[in-house]
């Protein structure tokens, strides 16, 4: 019997799973001293205590080498073949005394190079002689023969100059509009429409309080003066500028901010563009108008 060892579920003799688990059981042999079934990695027998590794360790029976018996091997005698002649008749259309072709390749010779030795070319050697009068049997001198003309060099061409370049008149290069040391900056203001005054914004300013005097943020655009600036809180809105662009946000004023007669919740901006119309407060008592210059 092989007990499971994962859920300790007793198998018959010879199983190769558990039959409850499916557990791969461990591999068996019986004990050389009792025969009883046991793991194969067990060093203990535990029917008799037998120790199976000392029976594993021990070493081989030596085993006596055979000694083969010393017999003479009869080996018979070689036979020399006959050697084979192959018997040649005449072709009648073969070429009489044919020459025999080697069936070997031809074998290169190395033929040493020809060392050609260097002829200087004749040398001609002119010689100038004044021809002689010859005198006939008759004593009449026979003129002598016109020498030949030598030829006349042709005369080498003078070369031709090139034509000298005609000073082209310089183009004076093209106006060039003075580049914009600045940009053009935009000057933007609010106009009180209750009572006609425009407020120029800060230039140097990216972010505009809008409000009335206190401790914690000094207005930049204190509406103390104008009237009905009692529904204005002292920290009222702010006007955010970035780049070319103004943007304008309720900080939790008590009465709100409205833009173009909309209310603008706190924590929204919203893009301010030329006319648009902007109210510190409910009633639409502290109104202002935001212009581009």
């Amino acid at each position: 019997m092989i007990v499971c060892p994962n859920c300790n579920h007793p198998n018959p003799d010879g199983a190769v799973q558990c039959e409850a688990c499916y557990t791969p059981l461990p591999a068996t042999n019986n004990c050389p001293s009792c025969g009883a079934t046991v793991q194969a990695d067990a060093a203990f027998c535990g029917q008799c205590g037998y120790n199976l590794r000392a029976s594993a360790a021990a070493p081989p029976t030596a085993v006596a080498a055979t000694v083969a018996p010393d017999v003479p091997l009869e080996v018979p005698a070689l036979v020399t073949p006959d050697p084979l002649v192959e018997l040649i008749q005449p072709d009648p259309l073969a070429v009489p005394n044919p020459v025999a072709v080697s069936p070997l390749p031809p074998t290169a010779v190395a033929v040493p190079p020809e060392i050609t030795t260097p002829v200087a070319p004749p040398q001609v050697v002119e010689i100038s002689a004044a021809p002689q009068p010859v005198v006939s049997g008759q004593g009449a001198p026979t003129p002598l023969p016109e020498p030949e003309p030598e030829p006349i060099a042709a005369p080498e061409p003078e070369p031709i100059a090139a034509p000298e370049p005609q000073p082209v008149a310089a183009t004076p290069p093209p106006a060039v509009s003075p580049a914009r040391t600045q940009l053009q900056q935009v000057t933007a203001s609010l106009f009180h429409v209750q009572s006609d005054t425009n407020i120029e914004l800060p230039q140097t300013l990216s972010v505009i309080h809008i409000g009335k005097p206190n401790d914690r943020i000094p207005p930049d655009v204190d509406v103390s003066g104008f009237p009905s600036s009692e529904i204005v809180s002292r920290i009222h809105a702010d006007i955010r500028v970035e780049g070319d662009a103004h943007y304008i946000e309720d900080v939790g004023s008590s009465n709100g901010t409205y833009i173009n007669n909309l209310p603008l919740l706190p924590g929204n901006r919203h893009r301010l563009r030329p006319g648009d119309r902007i109210s510190l407060g409910k009633g639409d008592m502290v109104t202002f108008l935001f212009q581009l210059a």
